[in-house]
Formats: structure tokens, sequence, C-alpha cells
């Protein structure tokens, strides 16, 4: 006698069905989720620099990095020699963040960091040059010029393809190489200065270097 075979049931099928669809459905509304706060966090991060740049030049009359004072200025630094040099804090006040963008020891963009930590406009120690990290894992470095903009600008490092597509399309004008916000592709992009090979458009394959205009 042969034994009856069992199979589902079209209701237990849709059930089945449906509940893949709900975890698929979580799955895909968390990961937006998680999209929104780093494209978020991108804004403030910017915002909160951008602010605190401007307090230290209203605060000093002169920009942080650039500042020819800071070793003066701050105890943190002066150790009694009355020798600036022996912190290589001190910028030259030429009205410049000068530098790279990834912040090389003992440059002003390395000591902007110092500098806005010392004043406590940001979160840290006087004596820490490190770059905080963006949202996307990548650095925020602070200079004067980057990719085609003139003037000062945050460079966000790591911004994947679609995520740039998005920050465009919210706070500029959608294109890499016009606008406030101006991009390259990281693996061409080495101090910020150059962006003839970004392209006329974000590929989702790409990572890209971004620049904000203060």
């Amino acid at each position: 006698m042969s034994k009856r075979q069992y199979g589902f049931t079209l209701v237990e099928i849709a059930i089945v069905l449906a509940i893949v669809g709900l975890l698929i459905g979580g799955v895909l509304k968390g990961q937006d989720m998680l999209t929104s706060a780093r494209l978020k966090r991108f804004e403030s991060d910017n915002s909160g620099i951008a602010a605190a740049v401007a307090s230290y030049q209203d605060r000093y009359m002169v920009l942080p990095g650039d500042d020819g004072r800071a070793s003066q200025r701050f105890s943190i630094y002066f150790d009694g020699s009355n020798d600036p040099a022996a912190e290589d804090i001190d910028g030259n006040g030429n009205g410049s963040i000068e530098g790279n963008w990834l912040g090389l020891a003992n440059s002003e963009t390395a000591n902007s960091w110092k500098h806005l930590r010392a004043s406590g406009l940001i979160p840290g120690g006087g004596d820490d040059d490190s770059q905080p990290s963006n949202a996307f894992g990548g650095r925020i470095g602070i200079r004067d010029g980057a990719m085609l903009l003139a003037g000062h600008v945050t460079v966000f490092g790591s911004i994947d393809g679609p995520a740039a597509k998005i920050i465009e399309s919210r706070l500029d004008d959608g294109a890499p190489l016009s606008g406030r916000i101006q991009s390259d592709f990281t693996a061409v992009q080495i101090d910020g200065v150059i962006a003839s090979s970004a392209g006329a458009v974000y590929l989702d394959s790409l990572e890209y270097f971004m620049a904000v205009r203060l």
C-alpha cells in the first residue's frame, strides 16, 4: 500500500510568501533608514564644521590652522620657551588654511583641528590633530581650495556613488563638476585639487571625495 503524499496548501504557501515579503520589506526599510541617517549626519557634520570655523574666525580674527599666535593663545601649547616652533602649531597668518586635506602632520590643515579643539569649539584635546570620520567611513578635512572650488571647503572622503548622487540632489545641482559641492574619484584624487577625471555623472560602482564650500 503506497503512502499518501502531503504538500503545502495554497493558504500555507500564501502565508509563507507573505512572511518572506515582510522580512524583505523590513530589511529594505532598515537599509533606507540607515542611509537617511548617514545623509543627515553628512549635512550636520558640514554645518557644524562651518559654524566652528566661522566662530573661531569671529573670536580671534584669524582662521584655525592659519593662526600664527595659537602657541601663545592657548595654554596647552605654551611651554615657557616663547618658541612657537617648539610645537609646530602656528600657521603663517596669510588668511588661508594651507596643505593637503588629508592633514599631514604639522600642516595648517592638520593644525586646524588642534586649534578648534583647543578653543573648545569642537570636542577633544588641543593636542589632537586627528581628522573626524564621516558617516560613510571616510575622513573629513578642511583646506583652502579643492576640486574646482575656490575658497575654503570641507572635504568628505569615501562617499559611495549612490549616496553621492543623493547628497548632490539634496544639497546642490546634481553634477560632480559644478555648484557648491564638487567631487572626484577616490581612485585618482590625491590632494583634493584636480577634478578633471571625475566625469559628468556619478557612478554607483565608485567612491568619491566630495568638497563642500564653507
